[in-house]
Parts: structure tokens; sequence; C-alpha cells
């Protein structure tokens, strides 16, 4: 173990035939097994043998039907109309592996506090300890319709339920005691009564009795990740994520980013060290910078007219099919988009426009274009140097490592650049406990 701040990995992941990177399942070297156990199970153990300190899956609770008000265009063109439940998923993926962390989105809006705490609990059990739980609000109307909802809660209120539920969750995990189960056989105790509590909660948006069915792990209780970047979700993420992601394509905006968020947690009354902060990544490797740039152009002819369109009506709870690539967007179609607020904010930074066209904002949206987090391609060296500038530069603590098709860009990434960072001493060689929290450099929970 060293005492050298290092860079740490998170693999981000899609339950589904491809990944964040909406044509990746047309690349010519994708895997077309994602309904069998063995898909998920090699990247687990490629990220593993990367000594990557967690993979994560993003999920979404509808298929993208939003453009045209059809599902037509998802189905046909494979624009991520699969969308599996994860949790299953990632016990697939414990079973396979020994000290990856592991991963699921749950939303706070259509799930409940209860459903939540005992998966995930049950999962950092079965995993020893290896656990997270990425918490999101949801962003559009086609999840409210599959839950029997007219439409999808405001943005501000979606929050306020949030901070709520994680009141809730974390209450359910705080009614066992670490040392509650006793086990004794010959005196027939199987755990101490006095140490296992009720939580009688009763809030705003719910109540719950406790006490949870399920003990605590290895580790406590799984590790909170977050992603809040708008106003209301950057005070959310600073409250409760304990690994927050960004997706931020310059330095200086990943600069302030960092040093926002960092003051945010400890205004309130966190340690901002124990919090990682890792804006995602594109990386596009092979041995030369000249093949990664090869990689890089047949990347872009994968994509097809509507893949853009299709994911941002998804993002941003809008429909883009009438719009035109250069037709502005108008003050009340701006007013309309109620989906991802940090996604359009981002759009208005980038662009520099109060009013982007549809053009525009394909551009800087992450999962319909690779021009959204930074794309570095090169030769080892080059990605190595770019990791090393950013994570010297005191902007992040690590980097989600985003794939452009599925499991080879990880298995790049792992034979090549891996082994160039831990040459620099940048990143681990190893990894340093059994549990996520450990490997994360957390502390153990405090049950509150």
């Amino acid at each position: 173990m060293t005492d050298k701040r290092q860079i740490k990995l998170i693999g981000f992941l899609h339950a589904e035939h491809g990944s964040l990177h909406s044509p990746s399942w047309r690349h010519r070297d994708a895997a077309t097994d994602f309904r069998s156990p063995a898909y998920f199970q090699r990247i687990a153990r490629t990220l593993e043998a990367g000594k990557f300190q967690m993979a994560f899956f993003d999920d979404r609770l509808a298929m993208p039907d939003i453009y045209g008000h059809s599902h037509e265009a998802a189905i046909a063109a494979g624009i991520r109309p699969v969308k599996m439940d994860p949790v299953p998923v990632l016990a697939l993926m414990a079973g396979a592996t020994r000290h990856l962390g592991l991963g699921a989105t749950g939303s706070t809006t259509y799930y409940e506090p209860f459903h939540i705490a005992r998966t995930f609990q049950t999962l950092d059990i079965l995993s020893e300890g290896r656990a997270a739980w990425n918490v999101v609000t949801s962003i559009n109307n086609s999840e409210a319709a599959n839950f029997g909802l007219a439409q999808h809660l405001g943005h501000d209120p979606r929050y306020d339920r949030a901070d709520e539920f994680m009141e809730v969750v974390l209450g359910l995990w705080n009614t066992w005691e670490d040392d509650a189960l006793i086990q004794d056989k010959s005196a027939r105790r199987f755990a101490d009564p006095r140490k296992v509590h009720s939580l009688d909660f009763e809030g705003k948006f719910f109540k719950s009795k406790g006490p949870l069915p399920v003990p605590r792990s290895a580790q406590g209780h799984p590790v909170i990740i977050q992603a809040g970047q708008s106003g209301r979700g950057r005070d959310f993420a600073a409250r409760w994520g304990e690994v927050i992601f960004t997706t931020l394509s310059t330095l200086d905006a990943a600069r302030k980013n960092y040093a926002s968020m960092k003051a945010a947690i400890a205004a309130g009354g966190r340690d901002p060290h124990s919090v990682t902060i890792a804006p995602m990544t594109f990386p596009i490797v092979a041995e030369t910078d000249s093949e990664a740039k090869e990689k890089l152009e047949y990347l872009w002819t994968l994509g097809e007219p509507e893949d853009g369109p299709v994911i941002l009506s998804e993002l941003l709870n809008f429909d883009f099919s009438h719009k035109r690539a250069d037709e502005p967007l108008s003050d009340a179609e701006m007013h309309a988009l109620s989906g991802g607020q940090a996604f359009l904010e981002r759009i208005k930074l980038l662009s520099g426009k109060q009013n982007p066209t549809l053009e525009d904002c394909i551009r800087h949206t992450p999962p319909s274009s690779l021009r959204g987090p930074p794309i570095i391609a090169g030769s080892p060296a080059t990605v190595a140097d770019t990791y090393q500038e950013w994570f010297e530069s005191g902007v992040c603590d690590g980097f989600v490592v985003a794939a452009t098709h599925v499991p080879g860009s990880y298995e790049d990434f792992v034979r090549l650049v891996v082994p160039e960072l831990q040459r620099r001493g940048l990143f681990h060689r190893d990894y340093e406990g059994s549990t996520l929290r450990e490997n994360l450099g957390l502390p153990m929970p405090a049950r509150r």
C-alpha cells in the first residue's frame, strides 16, 4: 500500500446490448451475446484484471419512445431499447470476481426506500461488501407512464423526495448494529434483540417502520454513487454522494466543478477527501497514435441520423422529431425541456447559446455522441498523459471509463493503459482490501 495519492478507475456499464455510445452495438468487434451470463462475466473479469475499483450500471425505466411518440426508431436501429434489471446482472458478476466493486442505479422517484434498502444490502452481503447504489431521480414521462403516472415529477420536488428517501434507506441500513448477530447454537441465541432497532420513520413522502430484515455487511452498507450536476442536484450530491461522477469536457470546467463540489461537501460537515469525484472519459487506445486515430475515424461511421435525436428526446423529455438540425429551440421549447437539467445546462454552456439548435444538443450530449466527455484517442502514453494531467492538476480523484464498444474497449484499456499508469505510479498494482470501501479509501460508515 502506498501513501501517494492515486487514480481510481470506474467502469461505466449498461445491462443491454451495447455501451453509452448508442451505435456501439454496430461495431465490428462488439460482442452480441448480451443475453448470456458470459457476456457480463467477461466484462467483470476484464475490469478486475485491470484492478478497477468499481463498475456500475446506468439505467432507465423505459424504452426510448418520446421521439415521434413511438418506440419504433429505437427498436429498429437498436438505440438502447434493451434495459435489463442491473441487480441480477451484478449478482452474476459478483460470482465471477473477488475484488471488483459492483454498483447499480436505483430510482428514488419510482422505487420505494424499503425495496432499495433490502435489495442493495442483500447484494452487499452476497458480494462480501462490494456493492454500491447509484442514486438517481429519473428523467422522463415514459418512465412515469410505466409506473401508472401521468407525467414525471418536477425537478426540485424530485430532489425533495430523494432527500427523504435517503433518510429512510440509511435509517433502515442502520437498524442492525454491527455485532447484533450471535449465532450461538448451544445457547440457542441467533441475535441480540437489543441491537436490532425499529426505524419508525414518518415524513412528508414516506413512512417506514423497520427494522430491515437484512443485517449489516462487511462494509456496513453499500457505497453511495451520485451524479447530481444541476443546482439542486449538486446540493444533493454534496450531501449524500461518496462517489460523484461528472460529465465535463474541459480541464477548466473540471477544475471549477471539483473546487465547488469539495467546498460544498465540507460546508455540509463531511470530509471532502473521503469523496471521490470522477469525470467520465471516452478513451480510444491502440499501440500507436495513428492506429488510435483510425479507430476513432471508424467510430464516426457507425452513427445513423436518428441516433442522436432518439436519445436526446429520452434525456430531455422532449420530442425532437419535428425539429430541423439547424433550428434553434424557442423560449417555450426550452422551458418544456423537463428532463435532465444538468444535460441542458451543459449544452447551453458548451454551445454558448441560450437557445441551442438540435445539432448543438446532439453535439454536447454524451450518450448521443462521442463529443460529450473528453475523447482521449492515442497510444498508451498519450492516454496516460491526459489522465495524469487532469489528475495532477487537482481536478479529479479518478475517472469513469466509458466504452465505445464492449468488451473490446475495456480489454484494450486494461492491456495498454493500466500498465502505463502503474509504471508511472499513478494507479495501484493490486487491491488494498476486500471491500469496496477499503479499495476506495472510505471508512466503515458509523451508525447514525
